[in-house]
């Protein structure tokens, strides 16, 4: 699996990072964390773009869907700036939904689980390796 580290400037809003690290905000993926009829899950989609949570909801089929407090997560990525996770979800034992938009990209890029720097790499080896599921959000 190759992969490329990019470091920015100290940045924390998905397009803040994606201009600072001359990334297209299409292809650069922000991570959500969704709380899901009470699990924590995390919704990956382009900065470009807001997470619309009753989409989530009819395409996960659950009853709830929110927005979780940082309160909820923030203990569960120990190695992480809070706000910078990245999308690898199968590390902290939670589901990730992927965008459709960002599963066509052929590469993305998203945190290194800071706010200084991010990891660009094939999108077919980020599949691999998270086995995200593609969903309408």
């Amino acid at each position: 699996m190759k992969y490329i580290s990019i470091p920015h400037r100290t940045a924390y809003t998905a397009m803040e990072i994606a201009e600072s690290a001359h990334v297209s905000g299409k292809d650069m993926a922000k991570t959500v964390i969704v709380d899901l009829d009470g699990k924590l899950a995390m919704a990956v989609l382009p900065a470009t773009k807001h997470v619309s949570l009753e989409r989530l909801r009819r395409s996960v089929g659950v009853r709830h869907v929110g927005i979780a407090e940082e309160g909820e997560f923030r203990f569960g990525f120990p190695d992480c700036e809070v706000g910078a996770m990245p999308p690898f979800g199968n590390l902290f034992n939670m589901d990730v939904f992927v965008d459709p938009q960002l599963a066509e990209d052929e590469q993305i890029a998203f945190n290194a689980g800071n706010h200084e720097e991010v990891v660009r790499m094939a999108y077919k080896d980020f599949e691999r390796v998270v086995h995200p599921k593609t969903v309408a959000m």
